[in-house]
């Protein structure tokens, strides 16, 4: 009965709150002493900023980790440390946060975007092959939602054309591919530490690397050009004040100690989840990728069919499982290059070619994703119980029977 739904006033399915962020006094007391200290920047790199750098660096299996003030930052500072020269292309993907492509813009460099797998929602990589020219420099996959990119493939790819990988993993937070570590296999790895992420100090970002040149390089642009060995008003590069504070590190080394537990939670509900929804006709859970060995989940997607619910459209079977208490939304609302900022070339960098125009760009998985098929469920509800799993399910029944 569709006086039943709770977006007509019935009862919801599903009532808890998914709090985010996790914390408890060990963190309070952890920013607190830092504030009573008063040494809350971090102008040389040291203390508890050093400290949590190694820790990160030793949790991804790192040789080196840089922090910085957010994931877009991150993204940059690789980009450019890796050499690119105005002009050259990076391919990335389309389904994604806006920063992944218009990072590459800043660096003034062309973004090529290349279509997903519609089983993943990753970037394909027959269609990166496809995608090559003698422009490209970097390939920069996303794990998105925190599944593992088939980064075999990707890195053949990139050997034999030459091309350096930048792992944009701000979803992958402790997530596996092959029993590795995201953002560890690419030349570098770069993570998100906003305040929705998986392992979070409201703000931030870090950088993996085990390349120690490509490392200073990013030190240095994180540093206002300085460079290691030189004095304090001594600037060789073009950087700027990247740094994050001492109050940030003393927050992430206490969630950091949380991220492995949770991330496995993540990913135990996320298969015990899609074992639920693929029972229900219309409703298809993204498939696990081979080779991935810990998904964290960052968002847990399904593919909605509208003909299994009365053609219900996908805005309103999002805002309907929403008001039964799934915290759940519709995703993007379109690809990347469709955003106003590549339609209208408002980019602001002179170094983009004048025959480089986003108006007749198709990525036909990504507009299905967008615009007909996906549906998201955030992080922090990967972290209930089973019986919150269960009570998922039953929502969508739910509405399934009532439309």
């Amino acid at each position: 009965m569709k006086e039943d739904l709770a977006v007509n006033g019935g009862p919801k399915t599903l009532n808890k709150d998914f709090n985010w962020p996790i914390f408890d006094d060990e963190d309070i007391n952890a920013v607190a002493e830092i504030t009573r200290s008063g040494a809350w920047g971090n102008p040389d790199c040291a203390g508890l900023v050093e400290q949590f750098e190694k820790e990160y660096a030793t949790f991804c299996g790192s040789k080196y980790a840089l922090t910085c003030v957010n994931g877009s930052v991150a993204l940059r500072l690789a980009l450019i440390a890796c050499g690119v020269k105005p002009g050259d292309e990076v391919i990335v993907p389309p389904y994604t946060f806006i920063a992944t492509a218009s990072i590459v813009l800043e660096a003034n460099c062309v973004p090529v975007f290349v279509d997903i797998d519609p089983d993943t929602y990753n970037i394909d990589p027959a269609e990166i092959e496809k995608a090559i020219t003698g422009k490209t420099k970097v390939i920069m996959p996303v794990h998105f939602a925190g599944q593992a990119c088939d980064m075999d493939a990707i890195m053949e790819i990139a050997a034999k054309n030459e091309l350096r990988v930048i792992e944009d993993a701000a979803h992958a937070h402790g997530g596996e591919y092959k029993g590795k570590k995201l953002g560890s296999i690419g030349d570098a790895g770069c993570f998100s530490f906003q305040s929705s992420k998986n392992l979070t100090s409201g703000e931030g970002g870090i950088v993996v690397t085990d390349d120690e040149e490509l490392y200073d390089m990013m030190n240095s642009l994180r540093n206002v050009g300085r460079i290691k060995g030189g004095q304090w008003y001594e600037h060789h590069n073009l950087g700027c004040n990247y740094r994050i504070t001492q109050l940030q590190a003393a927050l992430l080394s206490k969630q950091l100690s949380r991220l492995e537990e949770q991330t496995q939670k993540r990913d135990g509900n996320g298969i015990y989840l899609s074992a639920l929804l693929e029972q229900i006709d219309g409703i298809s859970p993204l498939k696990r990728g081979d080779g991935v060995t810990l998904h964290t989940n960052h968002i847990y997607i399904f593919k909605y069919d509208k003909s299994k619910f009365n053609n219900l459209s996908k805005r309103d079977f999002a805002e309907m499982l929403a008001a039964e208490g799934v915290p759940s939304f519709m995703g993007y609302p379109e690809p990347l290059y469709k955003q106003p900022l590549f339609q209208e070339k408002n980019f602001l960098c002179y170094a983009i070619p004048e025959y480089v125009d986003y108006t007749n760009v198709s990525c036909p998985e990504t507009e299905k994703a967008c615009y007909q098929d996906a549906v998201w469920i955030m992080q922090n509800t990967m972290l209930g119980t089973r019986e919150d799993m269960d009570l998922i399910a039953a929502a969508i029944i739910k509405i399934q029977k009532a439309v």
